[in-house]
């Protein structure tokens, strides 16, 4: 892929620089009404309506004097001559010659859409002709490039999208904000990666992913001799970045990143060894340090809300027998955000469950609340049913039995909000329980099963099963848009939420907690039959998610 030095002219259907500080950009990137509202949503909005919605910090040289564009010292402009003559060289070759690289590129195309779902707004730095921005079917999808003759074929083969012939190092033209931003084999190409990374940090909110794969030093012999017999498209002298490398260089410019794993173990177009080692072998040691692409899932560092702009916060309850629990509940949960809401979904009791809530409800009315029958059994469709008549932007579990304490909940509420984590996950195995709190046999699956989930989801997560969760509503409806993918046979919903959370690549943050022993009632849990559901479970995810 292309596109590291600095643009040069009008390709065509190009945008020069003369014409982008009239505002030409601005004509390329949104003259469609359709589906540029911010990242995420969609709606009717017009190209003065985006413009203005841009955050001030956004607009930095177009409506900056030409004075304060930064010089460009020679051995800069060398490099970036080089690199578009080289491209532009390759892009013409490509029309009459496509060595062996297509696996490899088919590869990375089958991952990329497993990482953007469909229907996202999506710019691509380095798009080269645009396979791949195409492939992953955005809303509206931005391809910028400084490859004239590249982006000529690109227009030709992409007419849905938008491209732009500019410098990754300067895009101070080019201004919106995007859910999803691809960096495909281009950090090794440019000249300055902190700087291309400052550059693209404007376009991210709290909830785009930033998407990098690079090529690994271990494949810089092998890749220049492939090269040199014309295996592969030629490149360059490369930057050739190790994973520590590149975590840093996203650290220094504001990103985090989420996870980071290798793909590619075998690029050769070889049936049935590709995707053994493809889809297999890269995940397990010791094949995977032998992968010739690291892949990254980054995120820019939010900033905490402001106050005024708080949440409500809705917090669910599944009850099944623990009448003599609600009182507690009314009075313990505290208001958080906004407010609180406090939504009960009965599970057809067998004690007075139901007449403890509706009495309780009365007497507290001042509080926000809420009853619900599930119409359902078990944990999993208690809490869905609760989240989708939940009204507040922030979702939160509380199991009826009070295990975990009411009390903890502003804990929760404030990694949501300060950008901490983007799903919080309860955690009861790092503080010591109350002697009855949690069985033995129990405790040896919490342990498997968390072990199991950090290696399948590649984020750390030291206790699936606690009940207490936390997430952003508009999180929570895509996870249950992709519900199917897993099956629906989680008895508690937990594993359903991580794999849904994993698979949108969202902060998974564990919180520790108290876990406390019973006041009332008795478990719901039927611990061994359960238990081979959830490794029927683990077992599904491990071929939808980690060997795909």
């Amino acid at each position: 892929m292309c596109a590291g030095g600095g643009g040069r002219g009008e390709g065509e259907g190009g945008v020069s620089r003369s014409r982008k500080r009239e505002g030409g950009n601005q004509r390329l990137l949104f003259t469609e009404a359709k589906d540029l509202g911010p990242a995420g949503q969609t709606g009717e909005r017009t190209a003065a309506d985006v413009v203005a919605a841009v955050p001030s910090s956004s607009h930095l040289a177009q409506t900056a004097p030409q004075g304060a564009r930064r010089a460009v010292d020679k051995a800069r402009e060398s490099y970036t001559d080089a690199r578009i003559a080289h491209w532009d060289k390759v892009a013409r070759s490509l029309d009459h010659w496509q060595g062996l690289g297509g696996c490899y590129h088919r590869r990375l195309t089958a991952v990329y859409r497993t990482l953007i779902p469909e229907g996202r707004r999506v710019i691509e730095l380095g798009c080269g002709n645009g396979d791949l921005l195409a492939a992953l079917r955005p809303s509206f999808g931005v391809g910028v490039d400084f490859s004239g003759e590249t982006l000529r074929r690109a227009r030709t083969g992409h007419p849905e999208l938008h491209f732009l012939e500019a410098d990754a190092h300067d895009l101070s033209d080019l201004q919106g904000e995007f859910d999803a931003i691809v960096l495909s084999d281009l950090l090794n190409d440019v000249w300055d990666v902190q700087d291309v990374l400052e550059q693209i940090r404007r376009f991210a909110t709290r909830h785009t992913r930033l998407i990098i794969n690079s090529y690994s030093h271990l494949w810089e012999a092998p890749l220049w001799a492939a090269a040199r017999m014309r295996l592969t498209r030629p490149n360059l002298p490369q930057n050739w970045l190790t994973r520590a490398d590149v975590a840093n260089l996203l650290r220094l410019t504001g990103f985090e990143v989420v996870r980071q794993w290798n793909e590619v173990l075998w690029p050769l177009p070889t049936p049935l060894v590709g995707g053994l080692c493809n889809r297999v072998l890269v995940r397990l040691w010791p094949f995977r340090h032998l992968a010739v692409a690291n892949f990254f899932v980054a995120r820019a560092v939010p900033a905490p809300l402001a106050a005024e702009g708080a949440p409500l916060v809705s917090v669910i309850v599944p009850a099944r027998n623990e009448a003599g629990n609600i009182p507690a509940i009314l009075e313990r949960t505290p208001e958080m955000g906004r407010g609180t809401e406090i939504v009960f979904v009965e599970g057809h009791s067998s004690d007075d469950t139901y007449g403890a809530i509706e009495r309780g409800i009365t007497a507290h009315a001042h509080r926000r609340c809420s009853l619900f029958r599930q119409p359902g059994n078990g944990k999993r469709d208690a809490v869905q049913l609760g989240f989708a008549r939940a009204s507040g932007e922030v979702l939160m579990i509380l199991d009826a039995d009070l295990t975990v304490p009411p009390e903890d909940l502003p804990r929760f509420y404030r990694v949501l909000v300060d950008g901490a984590g983007e799903f919080v996950n309860g955690v009861r195995l790092v503080y010591p329980m109350q002697r009855q709190a949690m069985r033995l046999a129990n405790l040896v699956g919490n342990k498997f099963f968390s072990a199991a989930f950090t290696w399948l989801l590649g984020q750390p997560i030291k206790d699936t099963l606690c009940g207490t969760k936390a997430l952003w509503k508009r999180d929570y409806d895509a996870i249950a848009a992709n519900r199917a993918a897993l099956g629906n046979f989680d008895p508690f919903g937990d594993f359903a939420l991580l794999f849904g959370a994993a698979r949108l690549n969202l902060k998974i943050t564990d919180l520790p907690v108290r876990y406390r022993e019973r006041t009332y009632g008795t478990t719901n849990i039927r611990r061994w039959r359960n238990g081979w559901l959830l490794l029927r479970m683990v077992a599904v995810a491990a071929g939808r998610v980690k060997f795909v």
